[in-house]
């Protein structure tokens, strides 16, 4: 399949504003009402093309405004029918959550409800949400499988179908689960794919269930967030622990961790705690509320670092995130755009620091080889640095820069 090329009659590149995307005069002022007043470019190329109701392949980084660039849309198309359901699969509980708040900020406006169906919550409540009749539905694919196994939700009603975080579904083996809803669609339906990267899977599933898709690009698959600079220190794997607590004392805002297990996670945040800092940890071990509890207490400032594995990768959207530590790397090198995308969103500066053991050269090289670039390797005056086995050639290497060296603008400090 050759998807059309993302240029379009509807896009124009000096728009500066939403006004001019063929956006309803009602949406607009909601957007102006929230201080929405500059298009990102997957939303200034997206919008138009969905509004137009053509089915899209949008490809961004992390951070760059996706949500609304299909909640814009599906919101007016819906708006301007009498029936009709949207439906919108995500692959984690926190990033469903953050669509449906999202949505809920406009949708009222138009009388329309939404329903959040997400595993790990009770279905009674959510039963009751579809018996209201809503307009727009964010579900987590297996748990609407187990609606729709119960005639809770009805397939056959969805004429506007969002697949988000689209690779981060198939990483997370969900492609049976997509294929099984997919193919109880209706095929008369407006279809539209967002992701980061865009894996030879997606593009199959984008020529078997799509027509002519439009393909929006703003940075080659693979490509990390603009404003994230990146550091990497190779250390033992028993240094970790040592490290990290210098790190940390250098660095006064919100930190996200990422280990590879939950398990890991567990041990991390007790010795994060024992080092004096507030803690908290999120992963498939956790309950909902446990994990809601996680991230509110991570946005709000109570917890200094959220340590996660990576089904958060793409599920929180925190603005002004200080820094990004993979303490471990991602076993998947895609990951890692997800990972360090969570810091730099909307235009911020951030830092994304890696730990790498010797025996991992050819895990970063993985890495490597998608940004494109290679990772500067930092050492740490007070921590043992190490160098690959097999004679790696590490690309660049770069004295540690203390915390302080840093101008006090590039950062945003919660004290």
């Amino acid at each position: 399949m050759n998807p059309a090329s993302g240029a379009s009659k509807a896009f124009n590149q000096d728009v500066k504003s939403f006004y001019g995307l063929s956006i309803a005069p009602k949406i607009l002022d909601i957007l102006e009402r929230i201080k929405f007043k500059i298009p990102t470019p997957i939303q200034l190329r997206a919008i138009p093309l969905a509004i137009e109701g053509k089915d899209v392949i949008g490809i961004a980084q992390t951070g760059t405004g996706k949500t609304h660039a299909f909640a814009v849309p599906m919101i007016q198309r819906l708006a301007a029918r009498e029936k009709g359901v949207g439906l919108v699969l995500a692959p984690t509980r926190e990033l469903a959550l953050q669509i449906d708040e999202a949505f809920r900020v406009i949708a009222p406006s138009f009388g329309m409800k939404t329903a959040c169906l997400i595993g790990g919550a009770p279905m009674e409540p959510q039963i009751q949400a579809l018996r209201k009749n809503p307009r727009i539905v964010i579900a987590t694919p297996g748990r609407l499988l187990d609606h729709i196994s119960q005639w809770n939700f009805l397939p056959l009603e969805v004429t506007m179908l969002v697949l988000d975080e689209a690779d981060r579904m198939l990483d997370m083996g969900f492609l049976p689960q997509i294929t099984k809803i997919l193919r109880s669609l209706p095929k008369e339906r407006q279809t539209m794919l967002f992701s980061a990267t865009i894996p030879k899977e997606i593009m199959q599933i984008a020529a078997r269930y799509m027509k002519l898709p439009v393909s929006v690009e703003i940075a080659p698959s693979g490509t990390t967030a603009e404003r994230v600079t990146q550091e990497l220190f190779i250390v033992k794997k028993e240094a970790k622990s040592r490290l990290l607590g210098k790190i940390l004392a250098q660095y006064h805002g919100s930190v996200l961790l990422f280990s590879r297990t939950k398990h890991n996670a567990r041990k991390i945040t007790m010795s994060i705690r024992n080092m004096g800092y507030s803690a908290a940890e999120i992963h498939s071990n956790r309950s909902l509320g446990q994990r809601r509890e996680a991230l509110d207490g991570f946005k709000s400032g109570r917890y200094k670092v959220l340590v996660a594995t990576d089904i958060a990768s793409r599920g929180i959207d925190v603005a002004g995130i200080e820094l990004v530590i993979n303490y471990d790397l991602p076993e998947d090198a895609e990951n890692y755009v997800h990972r360090i995308g969570r810091t730099a969103r909307a235009g911020h500066k951030g830092h994304a620091i890696s730990f790498a053991t010797p025996d991992q050269r050819r895990d970063v090289q993985d890495i490597e080889k998608l940004i494109r670039s290679a990772l500067p390797v930092s050492k740490h005056p007070e921590v043992p640095s190490e160098a690959f086995s097999e004679n790696y050639q590490i690309p660049s290497r770069h004295k540690f820069i203390p915390r302080s060296s840093f101008p006090r603008s590039s950062f945003r400090h919660r004290r």
